[in-house]
């Protein structure tokens, strides 16, 4: 008896055979570019998303980093140098747990400080800090316009954003650019304050979160992560320490720790007070420079 079922496979084989043979020369090259269509798009498609949007690729390469506009510094005090007393530490009152303190007493004054008190007078040049980085003292009487800077700033105009009541967060110029991009989030995530001051230089409904993130010039900080807001700092050592929201919800644009509060950290023109590379005020600030 045949054996049928090898002969069926035999005639199943051939018909196969027969099929390919006649299948049109063309086909396989289409099914092969349609493929690499394909692949590349979903290559393309990948790319894109890692680059767009707020939360794309920074000139650091870490995804998920902020992508940084246009950035104007803060233009550099230059003249004579003033060097400030040192100022008299003393005991924190917030109840923020490592916060420390230095004497404000006095405030506002006749333009002199008192013995130990943290002075506030307006000065041309450059300053020397008693304290790193700077809790207060004499300044430039032009202050920044407030945001986050990716190259340190001018001292003595971050200074003066102390006095209206800024937080001025620096950090280690080595520190991680994962740990960088946690700080922009803490940023980013404050509540913005209306500036109305600014209404008397023509710029209505101006905002901003009073804040400055900024790297410090060197690695001398005495932490990786300073906070320093006017007589007030917390050093830590985490973009992620929960004491830091403490810090701003309790000193920042304060009724009883900002000497000058209710003054703007905005309306300066951008060749002096800067452009912000992230986070600045809400509305643009003008062209050319300060008196």
């Amino acid at each position: 008896m045949p054996d049928t079922s090898s002969s069926d496979r035999a005639a199943k084989l051939a018909a196969l055979k027969k099929q390919q043979n006649t299948r049109p020369g063309w086909l396989i090259p289409v099914v092969i570019a349609v493929v690499l269509i394909v692949v590349i798009g979903g290559v393309a498609t990948y790319l894109g998303t890692r680059s767009s949007g707020s939360s794309g690729t920074s000139a650091s390469g870490v995804a998920g980093a902020p992508k940084y506009g246009k950035q104007v510094l803060p233009s550099v005090v230059t003249g004579q140098t003033t060097t400030q007393p040192k100022p008299t530490q003393v005991k924190d009152d917030s109840g923020i747990q490592g916060v420390l303190a230095w004497d404000t007493s006095g405030y506002p004054a006749s333009g002199t400080a008192n013995a130990g008190t943290i002075g506030h007078d307006h000065v041309p040049g450059p300053v020397t800090y008693a304290v790193t980085p700077p809790v207060g003292g004499p300044h430039n009487a032009t202050w920044m316009n407030a945001g986050i800077y990716t190259k340190p700033v001018s001292t003595e105009r971050a200074v003066h954003n102390l006095e209206h009541g800024a937080i001025w967060i620096t950090y280690d110029p080595k520190l991680s650019a994962a740990q960088v991009n946690q700080l922009v989030a803490f940023v980013t995530k404050q509540s913005l304050i209306a500036e109305p001051a600014l209404q008397q230089q023509g710029i209505t409904g101006q905002e901003n979160r009073y804040i400055d993130l900024t790297p410090w010039t060197s690695n001398s900080l005495p932490s990786p992560i300073v906070l320093s807001a006017w007589g007030h700092q917390l050093r830590v050592t985490s973009p992620t320490d929960p004491r830091m929201q403490k810090f701003v919800d309790t000193f920042r644009n304060s009724q009883k720790y900002t000497p000058e509060y209710g003054s703007p950290v905005d309306g300066v023109p951008t060749g002096t007070g800067g452009i912000a590379a992230l986070d600045g005020g809400t509305v643009p600030n003008p062209g050319g420079t300060a008196n």
